[in-house]
């Protein structure tokens, strides 16, 4: 079978929705099939798939619009999609959109024009965009947990979906003896995502500061960097850093830490990097939702990261924990060859 992805932002940023096309990517090429990456960046490292860059220049420290359709990032997508469409390869059998909105939208026509299949995996969470995914008819939409998927059947019950989440290569991640690179004082606490407003990063750096020991890593990039770098060397002084890595540095950089942190909305779809950081071996304290409940089990602790007083004491009891080896059992529910089989049964079955 072959199988197209289109994902504008991959080979520029590494964020939850690169790492799931270029890993489940790899693993349907394992299983046998022709996988196509439409991208705007260059050539991934230990991509097995083949890259068309299709480059669309955007500048990353562009503050988002949540103006649907109308917003720089949203007209950027659809002339990266129009390229890609025009040039769509004519024995493509299964093409998956993962930017949303205009991208949706073109596959949607493009698909039953040429009589070709469109899944959706709802990388973006229940909300706006991912209703409007739904609404473009895919012929399967996927859901990343059963709460989002019971959203997906109230949004359009006309519409088949499943659930399937997102993964982990747990030979990549895993525990390791810990050191630490970074020189900052220990323990270490790590957030790794994007810097944008709604991962909230803000909340961890003010919840850090109330902890008498300790340091605090943010891994990533975005718009939010010099805000958040003023913030976190004012109330973090030589207890705080700001660090970007390609994603094939990433499995070295968790064994760094001894606890992970997301303080991400809880209409965030996932969040790959609480899977990656389980499979290395560190437990979680997340934002108290049916989603991150979900992925993080009994690995971790949940709270509302807008009570700094109490996110600050969760981190501090959490860091206190013998938590064994339950996050790399969570972690394990979560193996990428694992999900790639059940997106292969969701194509072939489909088709």
């Amino acid at each position: 079978m072959k199988i197209a992805f289109l994902s504008f932002y991959s080979g520029t940023v590494y964020r939850g929705v690169e790492t799931f096309v270029h890993e489940l990517s790899n693993k349907l090429v394992n299983l046998g099939h022709e996988v196509i990456v439409y991208q705007g960046g260059k050539k991934l490292y230990g991509s097995n798939y083949k890259t068309i860059t299709i480059p669309v220049y955007w500048d990353i420290a562009k503050k988002r619009s949540y103006i649907s359709f109308l917003n720089y990032h949203a007209i950027l997508v659809k002339k990266f999609t129009n390229l890609v469409l025009s040039q769509m390869e004519s024995d493509v059998d299964v093409i998956f959109p993962t930017n949303g909105q205009w991208q949706s939208v073109l596959c949607s026509i493009w698909t039953k024009s040429n009589h070709k299949k469109m899944i959706i995996s709802g990388q973006s969470g229940p909300g706006f965009d991912d209703r409007i995914n739904i609404w473009t008819f895919p012929d399967v939409f996927i859901g990343l947990t059963g709460f989002q998927r019971d959203w997906a059947k109230r949004v359009n019950p006309f519409v088949k979906n499943a659930k399937i989440p997102n993964g982990v290569d747990l030979d990549k991640f895993k525990p390791r003896i810990k050191s630490n690179f970074f020189n900052l004082s220990k323990p270490i606490i790590l957030s790794v995502s994007a810097l944008v407003p709604w991962k909230r990063q803000e909340l961890i750096i003010q919840a850090v500061s109330k902890l008498n020991i300790g340091s605090l890593v943010l891994v990533g990039k975005g718009e939010e960097e010099q805000k958040l770098s003023k913030l976190g060397n004012q109330l973090l002084p030589r207890r705080f850093k700001i660090v970007s890595f390609d994603y094939h540095e990433m499995p070295k950089v968790y064994f760094q830490a001894d606890l992970f942190t997301f303080s991400t909305v809880s209409w965030e779809s996932f969040g790959i990097v609480l899977v990656e950081a389980m499979a290395s071996g560190l437990p979680v304290v997340a934002t108290d939702d049916p989603i991150r409940r979900e992925i993080v089990g009994e690995a971790g602790l949940f709270v509302d990261p807008t009570d700094t007083k109490k996110y600050s004491e969760t981190l501090e009891q959490a860091l206190k924990i013998n938590w064994g080896d339950k996050p790399r059992k969570q972690a394990e529910k979560f193996s990428w060859d694992k999900i790639a089989k059940q997106y292969e049964d969701i194509c072939i079955n489909n088709y």
